[in-house]
Protein backbone atom coordinates (compact mmCIF):
# COMPACT_ATOMS: atom_id res chain seq x y z
CA UNK A 1 0.00 0.00 0.00
CA UNK A 2 1.07 3.55 -0.67
CA UNK A 3 0.21 6.10 2.04
CA UNK A 4 0.08 9.61 0.59
CA UNK A 5 -0.20 12.32 3.25
CA UNK A 6 -2.96 14.85 2.63
CA UNK A 7 -2.44 18.51 3.53
CA UNK A 8 -4.17 17.77 6.88
CA UNK A 9 -1.75 16.31 9.40
CA UNK A 10 -2.30 12.64 10.21
CA UNK A 11 -4.66 11.88 7.32
CA UNK A 12 -3.71 9.83 4.27
CA UNK A 13 -4.96 8.72 0.90
CA UNK A 14 -4.24 5.01 0.83
CA UNK A 15 -3.64 3.39 -2.55
CA UNK A 16 -3.56 -0.41 -2.50
CA UNK A 17 -1.20 -2.31 -4.73
CA UNK A 18 -3.43 -4.23 -7.13
CA UNK A 19 -2.11 -7.52 -8.47
CA UNK A 20 -3.97 -8.86 -11.45
CA UNK A 21 -3.99 -11.13 -14.43
CA UNK A 22 -6.52 -12.54 -16.89
CA UNK A 23 -8.48 -14.08 -13.98
CA UNK A 24 -9.03 -10.81 -12.12
CA UNK A 25 -7.20 -9.00 -9.33
CA UNK A 26 -6.23 -9.08 -5.66
CA UNK A 27 -5.38 -6.27 -3.23
CA UNK A 28 -4.75 -5.85 0.47
CA UNK A 29 -6.94 -3.23 2.15
CA UNK A 30 -5.43 -3.47 5.62
CA UNK A 31 -2.19 -4.71 7.16
CA UNK A 32 -1.46 -3.94 10.81
CA UNK A 33 2.28 -3.62 10.12
CA UNK A 34 1.80 -1.20 7.21
CA UNK A 35 -0.64 0.97 9.14
CA UNK A 36 1.68 0.99 12.17
CA UNK A 37 4.22 2.77 9.95
CA UNK A 38 1.86 5.79 9.78
CA UNK A 39 1.21 5.65 13.52
CA UNK A 40 -2.02 3.63 13.53
CA UNK A 41 -2.05 1.24 16.49
CA UNK A 42 -5.72 1.04 17.39
CA UNK A 43 -7.94 -1.91 16.66
CA UNK A 44 -10.82 -1.63 14.18
CA UNK A 45 -13.84 -2.43 16.37
CA UNK A 46 -16.69 -1.78 13.95
CA UNK A 47 -17.28 -1.89 10.20
CA UNK A 48 -20.17 -0.14 8.48
CA UNK A 49 -21.45 -0.25 4.92
CA UNK A 50 -23.53 2.57 3.41
CA UNK A 51 -25.51 2.75 0.18
CA UNK A 52 -26.46 6.04 -1.49
CA UNK A 53 -28.91 5.78 -4.37
CA UNK A 54 -28.81 9.19 -6.02
CA UNK A 55 -25.93 11.19 -7.56
CA UNK A 56 -25.52 14.52 -5.75
CA UNK A 57 -26.67 13.20 -2.36
CA UNK A 58 -24.61 14.70 0.43
CA UNK A 59 -23.94 13.08 3.82
CA UNK A 60 -22.06 14.82 6.61
CA UNK A 61 -20.18 16.27 8.30
CA UNK A 62 -20.10 13.68 11.10
CA UNK A 63 -17.84 12.88 14.06
CA UNK A 64 -17.99 11.53 17.60
CA UNK A 65 -17.06 13.63 20.62
CA UNK A 66 -14.26 12.50 22.98
CA UNK A 67 -13.77 10.14 24.68
CA UNK A 68 -15.41 8.31 21.75
CA UNK A 69 -13.51 10.14 18.98
CA UNK A 70 -12.74 7.65 16.26
CA UNK A 71 -10.29 6.92 13.50
CA UNK A 72 -11.96 5.93 10.22
CA UNK A 73 -10.78 4.19 7.09
CA UNK A 74 -13.22 4.77 4.23
CA UNK A 75 -13.33 2.79 0.99
CA UNK A 76 -15.71 3.07 -1.97
CA UNK A 77 -16.71 -0.32 -3.40
CA UNK A 78 -19.36 0.83 -5.90
CA UNK A 79 -19.64 4.06 -7.87
CA UNK A 80 -17.70 7.17 -6.86
CA UNK A 81 -17.80 9.70 -4.02
CA UNK A 82 -16.16 13.00 -3.19
CA UNK A 83 -14.93 12.22 0.33
CA UNK A 84 -14.29 15.22 2.60
CA UNK A 85 -12.61 15.64 5.98
CA UNK A 86 -12.33 18.70 8.23
CA UNK A 87 -9.68 19.09 10.92
CA UNK A 88 -11.48 20.01 14.16
CA UNK A 89 -8.42 19.69 16.41
CA UNK A 90 -8.04 23.13 18.01
CA UNK A 91 -4.30 22.66 18.60
CA UNK A 92 -3.62 21.65 15.00
CA UNK A 93 -1.82 23.81 12.42
CA UNK A 94 -4.59 22.84 9.95
CA UNK A 95 -7.52 23.57 12.31
CA UNK A 96 -10.76 24.16 10.34
CA UNK A 97 -9.13 23.29 7.01
CA UNK A 98 -10.73 20.70 4.76
CA UNK A 99 -9.51 18.17 2.24
CA UNK A 100 -11.51 16.32 -0.38
CA UNK A 101 -10.68 13.49 -2.76
CA UNK A 102 -12.54 11.29 -5.17
CA UNK A 103 -12.62 7.71 -3.98
CA UNK A 104 -14.19 5.16 -6.25
CA UNK A 105 -14.58 1.50 -7.00
CA UNK A 106 -12.31 2.02 -10.00
CA UNK A 107 -9.43 3.94 -8.33
CA UNK A 108 -9.64 1.75 -5.19
CA UNK A 109 -8.24 4.54 -3.00
CA UNK A 110 -9.17 4.80 0.66
CA UNK A 111 -9.13 7.76 3.04
CA UNK A 112 -7.54 7.36 6.49
CA UNK A 113 -9.15 9.85 8.88
CA UNK A 114 -7.62 10.52 12.33
CA UNK A 115 -9.47 11.28 15.54
CA UNK A 116 -10.67 14.86 15.74
CA UNK A 117 -11.89 15.11 12.15
CA UNK A 118 -15.38 15.53 10.75
CA UNK A 119 -16.20 13.36 7.73
CA UNK A 120 -18.74 13.53 4.94
CA UNK A 121 -19.15 12.76 1.27
CA UNK A 122 -21.13 13.53 -1.85
CA UNK A 123 -22.20 10.81 -4.27
CA UNK A 124 -20.64 11.48 -7.69
CA UNK A 125 -22.63 8.66 -9.30
CA UNK A 126 -25.84 6.82 -8.59
CA UNK A 127 -25.56 3.66 -6.48
CA UNK A 128 -22.55 4.51 -4.31
CA UNK A 129 -21.42 2.09 -1.61
CA UNK A 130 -18.87 2.93 1.07
CA UNK A 131 -17.30 0.61 3.63
CA UNK A 132 -15.97 2.18 6.84
CA UNK A 133 -13.64 0.77 9.50
CA UNK A 134 -13.99 2.47 12.90
CA UNK A 135 -11.66 2.48 15.91
CA UNK A 136 -14.55 3.17 18.33
CA UNK A 137 -18.04 1.78 18.66
CA UNK A 138 -20.92 3.97 17.52
CA UNK A 139 -22.04 5.90 20.60
CA UNK A 140 -25.27 7.88 20.01
CA UNK A 141 -24.66 10.22 22.97
CA UNK A 142 -21.28 11.22 21.45
CA UNK A 143 -22.60 11.73 17.93
CA UNK A 144 -22.05 15.22 16.54
CA UNK A 145 -21.57 17.15 13.33
CA UNK A 146 -20.95 20.46 11.63
CA UNK A 147 -22.96 21.91 8.79
CA UNK A 148 -21.83 20.77 5.32
CA UNK A 149 -22.12 24.35 4.00
CA UNK A 150 -20.63 26.23 6.95
CA UNK A 151 -19.29 29.53 5.57
CA UNK A 152 -16.22 29.25 7.84
CA UNK A 153 -15.23 26.02 6.08
CA UNK A 154 -16.14 26.92 2.48
CA UNK A 155 -16.08 23.29 1.34
CA UNK A 156 -16.26 23.19 -2.44
CA UNK A 157 -18.64 20.34 -3.18
CA UNK A 158 -18.40 19.29 -6.83
CA UNK A 159 -22.15 18.95 -7.46
CA UNK A 160 -25.32 20.69 -6.39
CA UNK A 161 -26.67 18.82 -3.37
CA UNK A 162 -29.91 17.05 -4.30
CA UNK A 163 -30.56 15.10 -1.09
CA UNK A 164 -29.49 15.95 2.48
CA UNK A 165 -30.98 14.39 5.59
CA UNK A 166 -32.90 16.55 8.04
CA UNK A 167 -30.34 15.58 10.70
CA UNK A 168 -27.43 16.84 8.54
CA UNK A 169 -29.31 20.08 7.79
CA UNK A 170 -29.63 20.67 11.55
CA UNK A 171 -25.92 20.39 12.37
CA UNK A 172 -24.68 23.65 13.91
CA UNK A 173 -22.50 26.20 12.21
CA UNK A 174 -19.05 26.69 13.69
Amino acid sequence: MIFTPTPLSGSFLVTPRVLGDHRGWFMRTFCRNSFAEIGHHKEWVQMNHSYTALKGTLRGMHFQQPPYAEIKLVRCIAGAAFDVIVDLRENSATYLQWFGAEISASNKQMLYIPEGFAHGFQALTDDVELVYCHSEFYTPAAESGVRYNDPKLRIQWPLKAVEISERDLQHPLL
